[in-house]
């Protein structure tokens, strides 16, 4: 027998994606980087997101619970004006690149998000919102790959793009080696009648 044992929990978070073309301007700069520094843990850029409410660990069944609500928020709310903006990093270790534009409307929307999340009965660390969009992470015998890069980007101003959607995102951190990958659960399209 070659049954698949199912996860009986999953790792999700809540996020916003920028389009590709927004993506593509930050991974054009980020280019002389990935040659100068490959021991660096870069993710994907197709992972790359800024998140919103990160849930954790959530029994599999407490999943299908949190899409309705969110289907509504996001029907509900309008699409924000953001831009990716310069670079900076968390302890020396995490690498990102900050966001600017409608960050009052950011912070309203996830206030709204987590609110969704609390009225489905789910616990969550509740941190503060602190938007950017994480790039690369040291090793921990690294400590001065990521400071530099992030000098490198202080000058970065990436074009104004639109949020299209809400994501429902389940991760694999520590499911083994290799890097994380993340996988949308649901999307949904902001100011459009949840189906």
């Amino acid at each position: 027998m070659n049954e698949q044992i199912q996860p009986s929990t999953v790792r999700v978070f809540i996020a916003l994606a920028p389009p590709d073309d927004a993506k593509g301007e930050l991974e054009r700069e980020l280019r002389p980087a990935y040659s100068a520094y490959p021991r660096l843990r870069w993710n994907r850029i197709e992972d790359w997101h800024i998140t919103l409410a990160f849930l954790g660990e959530l029994p599999v069944a407490t999943v299908p619970l949190l899409q309705p609500p969110l289907a509504d928020l996001a029907a509900a709310s309008r699409p924000l004006r953001l831009a990716l903006r310069g670079g900076g990093h968390f302890d020396e270790r995490v690498l990102w690149s900050g966001i600017e534009g409608d960050l009052e409307g950011l912070r309203l929307l996830t206030k709204e998000v987590r609110d969704v999340v609390r009225a489905c009965g789910v616990a969550f660390e509740d941190r503060p919102l602190r938007p950017h969009l994480t790039l690369a992470r040291s090793r921990r015998d690294d400590s001065s790959s990521v400071v530099e890069i992030a000098a490198g980007l202080a000058a970065f101003t990436g074009r104004p793009w639109q949020t299209e959607r809400l994501h429902l995102v389940a991760s694999n951190i520590g499911r083994g080696p290799g890097p994380i990958h993340y996988r949308d659960i649901a999307a949904w399209r902001f100011g459009a009648e949840p189906s």
